[in-house]
């Protein structure tokens, strides 16, 4: 079928004025986000949106944008809130943790907290304040958000004796003592780094099972989670617009999470075992995307357009490297740093010219990679760009604007030593 809905879906968007001529000529192009955007809302808009509009069943929301522009998108209230808890709830490892009542406790960027705290605002008709307390960061009655810095990295001693403190009093309210931390795995890994560094270890109660999401994962990191915490830590896939789509077991292996939607995977270039993924959903009805293009990247385990084999999501479509032997995803270079250190934290490419490349990079513990291991990063870095490379050791890497790490920049000058 070339990857052409099915004749129920063509029924479900006939009505819709973006997918009209598609729907005529018998044939559906692969959408990408500039025709979502063109003519919004109007390009969207059916009787029935406009009453769902009217009684408050649809809103207008924005996607995050952490490394593109953001998009005005149309959903259900609490559409990805709910996408996520019902996978929390029927995950075969972690699920228990949903039946027993435990509270989910989200450590990921600041951006999320403050779009809590002005939601929260604009139910009691009020301006947020600038740092919210605690009763305003609650999303529901099952989630609170901890984060009030941008960069994790900078997180203070009261910083994080703050958030242990406000994660102990969820813990202490279950009847066994369970929570569920939700995480950006970098700020995660943060917490335990200042958590080892100040001794607190005692402070922070052990979390009856963990998901992270938001942004890839290096293997470093989703390692060091793994060794520090003695529950369940997932892996989830997905986005603001088409909610989640995938997630991993508690030994890292994916598996779909497919209800309403369908995937199909094409090369981001001839010859690559880059895949691009396309998705088709009707779960979210009031926007259902048939054959969207969502920007991200995958590898499958045999390099086959298989959408039931995929073994890593990759990275972004917008970010990928291109290089004499094709183009390279984060992943790819995430396995080649891990391949040679699980001391290496976070990590940035920084291309310093046409043929030069720079690696910053900074480790669990502070101290830098032995001449042995570096000089085997540069090398191996150097094969996969096809760029000389050199590796400097930081202390620090920024964090972007949007609260995510860039693992792609220009040379950027910036970073502390």
């Amino acid at each position: 079928m070339n990857g052409q809905p099915s004749p129920d879906i063509v029924d479900r968007v006939r009505d819709i004025p973006v997918y009209r001529a598609s729907v005529d000529r018998g044939h559906f192009p692969i959408l990408e986000k500039p025709e979502i955007a063109r003519g919004f809302p109007d390009n969207w808009m059916t009787p029935q949106l406009a009453r769902a509009l009217e009684a408050g069943e649809a809103e207008f929301v924005l996607s995050t944008g952490t490394n593109h522009a953001r998009m005005q998108l149309i959903r259900p209230p609490y559409f990805l809130l709910h996408s996520y808890y019902r996978l929390w709830s029927e995950h075969p490892d972690i699920g228990w943790t949903w039946h027993e009542g435990c509270r989910r406790v989200s450590l990921t960027t600041v951006l999320a907290t403050e779009h809590v705290a002005r939601v929260n605002a604009a139910r009691r008709g009020a301006a947020p304040e600038p740092v919210p307390p605690l009763d305003q960061r609650w999303l529901d009655d099952r989630t609170l958000y901890l984060n009030l810095r941008l960069d994790p990295a900078r997180w203070d001693r009261a910083d994080v004796e703050r958030m242990l403190a406000e994660v102990r009093a969820v813990s202490a309210a279950h009847p066994h003592g369970g929570y569920h931390l939700d995480c950006s795995a970098h700020h995660l890994a943060h917490l335990v780094q200042k958590v080892e560094q100040w001794g607190l270890q005692d402070a922070l109660p052990r979390p009856s099972s963990i998901i992270h999401a938001y942004e890839y994962a290096p293997r470093n990191v989703r390692r060091h989670l793994r060794a520090y915490f003695d529950c369940p830590v997932i892996d989830l896939f997905g986005s603001t617009e088409l909610g989640y789509l995938y997630y991993s077991d508690r030994h890292g292996r994916y598996r779909p999470y497919l209800d309403d939607m369908s995937v199909e995977l094409i090369p981001v270039a001839p010859g690559s075992s880059i895949h691009s993924l396309i998705v088709t959903s009707v779960r979210n009805p009031y926007m259902p995307l048939v054959r969207y293009r969502s920007g991200d990247c995958v590898r499958t385990l045999d390099g086959t357009p298989d959408p039931g084999r995929i073994a890593a999501f990759c990275g972004r479509e917008k970010e990928l490297l291109a290089t004499p032997h094709g183009p390279v995803a984060h992943a790819d270079l995430d396995d080649r740093v891990a391949a040679v250190s699980d001391r290496v934290f976070l990590h940035q490419l920084q291309l310093t010219g046409e043929t030069d490349c720079r690696l910053a990079y900074t480790t669990f513990d502070g101290r830098p990679l032995d001449a042995p291991r570096a000089a085997a990063l540069e090398r191996s870095v150097a094969d996969l760009t096809g760029r000389r490379c050199s590796l400097v050791h930081r202390t620090h890497i920024p964090i972007g604007a949007s609260g995510k790490y860039a693992w792609l920049a220009t040379d950027a000058g910036q970073d502390a030593p």
